[in-house]
């Protein structure tokens, strides 16, 4: 992973913890989900509420640290890493929604899950509402006591019309874990559905949905769909790191078959490796750039333009994309080698794809960007819809 001289520390934390997760990683894939030791160490090093801030319990680290601290993970595991970015969004983007029940996140060992997956049903009732739904992709839901469950509201028996999105928070043990995560990449992440049944919910635990709560926060202010992208590239970046890496060690002491140069000394696996590190680099560069940019705009109040944003949203898009190239390479160059479990590269191959189908940084923004960028008005949901405001 490449830092600045002086290392943040946070990012020191995260770096710290590197071993723990390298030492689960395989028991997290085992089981679909991160595991319990992991997550206990996240929460209690403060990492997953450094997006929030500082008084809503969160530790407000900028964009930039909140990058790099998310890939020091992803170098050492990249489902622990999806899971650590996912609850760093969560957390950050919904904290100072908890006005009526800030008690809930009080401990800094509570941990938050959440869904914009699938809207549920909340039925008005005295004093509350009764809540149920079916909510699919939760990451980390197995290491949460609090679950977000994005609802919308009805009374009297029909759905209240023209109302936003809300998060109803569904308690232990209130919420149902449903084993429906079963795939090929990041299967540590534990994304599985989340079910909950005629559930109360006290009208305070009724809280406004991601990226429409207001606080004076620069992270608050920053555009929401670009601060949903540059943590999604934050784990491919870390992912294609160790991958080049583990190819370098690899390569060291691998004689291929039939061959009388170890493949460290073949011109092949020298353009594999130079390729791989200017595609890494050079998109880490171009984000960093742009994200500090952004950052201090916000932080002096000023408007991010739609074209700024389209640019940005060009970088994390084009980022993964170049990611998974930079894996593609070595992967290749690798030979048979990278196809056995246990060889990291088997497992950061198929980790680093479902980056890359992600939503908020899918290839087809690409086109979106260049569409603004010709003058021509955005059609996607990063740059058009809700996640487009500043």
């Amino acid at each position: 992973m490449v830092t600045d001289p002086e290392i943040n520390a946070t990012v020191a934390r995260a770096i710290e913890l590197q071993p723990l997760v390298r030492e689960h990683a395989d028991i997290s894939e085992a089981d679909r989900h991160l595991a319990a030791p992991v997550a206990a160490a996240f929460a209690g090093s403060g990492l997953y509420r450094i997006a929030a801030p500082a008084d809503w319990f969160g530790g407000e680290a900028d964009p930039r640290t909140q990058i790099e601290t998310i890939e020091a993970i992803a170098c050492a595991d990249g489902s622990a890493a999806w899971n650590l970015m996912i609850g760093i969004e969560t957390f950050g983007l919904i904290a100072p929604a908890f006005v009526g029940c800030r008690d809930l996140i009080a401990d800094p060992m509570t941990v938050m899950c959440s869904s914009t997956a699938a809207v549920g049903r909340a039925d008005k009732v005295s004093g509350g509402y009764r809540v149920s739904g079916q909510w699919q992709f939760v990451s980390g839901c197995h290491n949460a006591q609090l679950f977000g469950a994005t609802v919308r509201v009805w009374e009297n028996g029909e759905m209240i019309p023209d109302q936003p999105n809300f998060y109803a928070i569904v308690t232990l043990p209130e919420f149902e874990i449903l084993d429906t995560w079963h795939t090929g990449g990041l299967c540590g992440s534990g994304s599985h559905d989340v079910r909950v049944d005629d559930v109360f919910v006290p009208e305070e635990r009724l809280l406004v949905t991601l990226g429409a709560t207001r606080h004076d926060s620069p992270l608050l202010n920053f555009p929401l769909g670009a601060r949903l992208a540059y943590n999604k590239v934050a784990v491919a970046l870390g992912l294609a790191r160790a991958g080049v890496d583990a190819f370098v060690d690899l390569a060291a002491g691998k004689m291929p078959r039939f061959s009388s140069r170890s493949l460290n000394a073949r011109p092949h696996a020298h353009r594999a490796v130079a390729e791989a590190e200017v595609l890494l680099r050079s998109s880490r560069a171009l984000i960093m750039d742009l994200v500090e940019a952004m950052w201090e705009q916000v932080c002096r109040r000023e408007h991010i333009t739609t074209r700024e944003r389209a640019l940005f949203q060009l970088a994390c898009s084009n980022a993964v994309r170049s990611c998974i190239d930079a894996v593609n390479l070595v992967y290749e160059a690798a030979g048979t080698s990278a196809n056995f479990k246990g060889q990291p590269l088997e497992r950061i191959s198929r980790d680093i794809r479902v980056v890359g189908q992600h939503v908020t940084v899918a290839a087809h923004h690409i086109e979106d960007a260049g569409r603004v960028l010709l003058g021509q008005p955005a059609q996607e949901m990063m740059l058009a819809g809700n996640l487009a405001r500043s």
